[in-house]
């Protein structure tokens, strides 16, 4: 995985129960690109890639005013991109979410639900990474509720074969409703008025655009 969790503590299966439908696989895809975006800054390749993607709509068919926002918040972020180089994006991501001290942008869940990182909401994160098979990957520092860990857990429910539909999906609503629908509107706002937020911000703008479907999805879905 991406971020700070992998899949390593999850036994092979040698078989598939539900093989991974054209909506779930485009949700897991703008999953990792939530991670991939947050775990670390933009190369010049994916810098590259996401403005050529910007006449392509994310709103994946769904006639919904939340999908016309994603496609909206998409070409922006590939309009950010197509206007920031690789050596920008690290000076702007550094800045945002690096430093001594607290960044401009805490990325942790703990931070915004207890007011502080490594508190109660990481240790049952834990527990329940523990009930999926998860771990920390080896090598990383960071906290497993890192915004960029809880998406890679999100790809990871969505594409496990192993597993079929109907649980695949339970998983899915409960670990979002647990982990990251009490807390991503906060950080978001968080970068929405960060000072150096230029790139971030339309990275930002998109990633709860996508979230917000997910919510709205999941709760009509209960």
């Amino acid at each position: 995985m991406n971020a700070s969790v992998t899949g390593e503590a999850v036994q092979a299966m040698n078989f598939v129960r539900d093989p991974v439908g054209e909506e779930d696989a485009a949700r897991a895809s703008h999953y990792a690109l939530v991670s991939r975006l947050f775990h670390d800054a933009p190369d010049a390749a994916l810098l590259a890639a996401l403005a050529e993607a910007g006449d392509r709509s994310s709103a994946d068919g769904a006639p919904s005013a939340e999908a016309v926002l994603l496609a909206q918040a998409w070409q922006a972020l590939a309009a950010a991109a197509a206007a920031m180089d690789e050596a920008a994006a690290r000076a702007e991501f550094d800045a945002l979410f690096g430093g001594l001290g607290r960044p401009q942008v805490v990325v942790f869940a703990s931070f915004h639900l207890a007011g502080f990182i490594n508190e109660k909401p990481l240790a049952k994160l834990r527990d329940d990474l523990a009930g999926l098979g998860l771990a920390r990957a080896r090598g990383q520092g960071d906290p497993e509720d890192h915004i960029a860990a809880l998406a890679d857990v999100m790809r990871f429910l969505l594409t496990d074969e192993s597993l079929d539909g109907a649980t695949r999906a339970q998983l899915q609503d409960r670990f979002f409703a647990t982990h990251i629908a009490p807390w991503y509107g906060a950080l978001f706002d968080m970068i929405d008025n960060a000072s150096a937020a230029n790139f971030y911000r339309r990275a930002g703008q998109y990633a709860r655009c996508f979230l917000d479907i997910e919510s709205a999805a999941m709760q009509i879905d209960n």
